[in-house]
């Protein structure tokens, strides 16, 4: 069974367009002490890692964490604990050499009381390259189109995104996301994941996170709800191109109907979870029982 690499990304809207005012050396959230997140806003959240030139970051139930795109996103550096520890799999596409170098940078600052011009530039010309790997490497889109990539289907013109569990899961969100920048309507999200789209009038308050950074990233346009009612005679001829369910272990509807009408190379599974690699084969003794493929495509977060 074809196992790739994936991570979180970012919504490429949501990349600052060029290094912020600084007023801090470090940004006032440390990741564990709850007295530090004092926001409430994602304008607020965001502007607190703007208004910095690094904020903190490392293994949190993963080692893939939203948190590392959103201060890089924002024009900040991450301060990456451990980031030697990572596994190579494991946030394959993350710019792990430019963040130790730059993160060396900041223990050659810490003692100073105010930094000097000659400091701020050499960090600003970090944070400009930062900004531009990200842009490049890092967004929802470039994530969508990885996949596609992987699996010899790089001018894939319609998709079918199948999902269980409607809660929010950032892999599932993200990803969705940049499908949708990819293909817009001719990726057809079954069900709707409606807080994904900018007409969702609910509120966040149980949703992961707040729903920052996921939330409304869709445009309302870019669904076609008709599609929802010839689903299943659409997957009979075989009208989509690939079939992706956005998270295995959260359900996986239509998959006998599914498994029937599509090669087992033209279906993808991706895996969100935070558990480590050894977990997750157990995951993929199921996949192989349950379904009898050796060509199903599998995205792992955490290998």
């Amino acid at each position: 069974m074809p196992v790739f690499p994936i991570s979180f990304s970012m919504p490429p809207e949501k990349i600052v367009s060029s290094v912020p005012p600084k007023t801090r050396l470090l940004a006032h959230i440390i990741p564990g002490d709850l007295s530090t997140y004092i926001y409430k806003t994602e304008e607020d959240y965001y502007k607190g890692y703007q208004d910095s030139y690094f904020g903190i970051t490392g293994k949190k139930g993963g080692w893939d964490c939203m948190r590392h795109y959103e201060i890089l996103a924002n024009g900040c550096i991450p301060l990456f604990c451990n980031i030697w520890d990572l596994p190579k799999k494991t946030m394959a596409n993350f710019p792990r050499e430019l963040i130790t170098k730059t993160n060396e940078l900041y223990f050659e600052m810490i003692d100073k009381s105010l930094l000097e011009e000659a400091d701020k530039q050499r960090l600003n010309v970090h944070i400009e390259e930062l900004l531009a790997y990200t842009r490049t490497h890092l967004t929802t889109t470039r994530a969508a189109q990885n996949i596609l990539d992987s699996i010899g289907k790089p001018q894939a013109k319609r998709v079918l995104f199948l999902s269980g569990s409607l809660t929010a899961d950032y892999l599932r969100c993200l990803t969705l996301s940049g499908f949708k920048n990819l293909l817009g309507a001719e990726c057809h999200d079954y069900p709707k994941v409606a807080h994904l789209y900018d007409d969702y009038d609910g509120d966040f308050v149980s949703h992961w996170g707040g729903g920052m950074t996921y939330q409304k990233t869709i445009k309302k346009e870019n669904r076609n709800d008709d599609y929802d009612k010839s689903v299943v005679r659409d997957i009979i001829d075989h009208k989509y191109d690939i079939v992706v369910y956005g998270s295995y272990h959260r359900g996986t509807p239509l998959i006998d109907i599914v498994s029937s009408f599509y090669k087992e190379e033209d279906i993808v599974f991706l895996c969100g979870e935070d558990c480590d690699f050894n977990k997750n084969r157990e995951y993929h003794a199921c996949l192989l029982k349950e379904h009898g493929g050796s060509n199903l495509n599998i995205f792992i977060r955490e290998q």
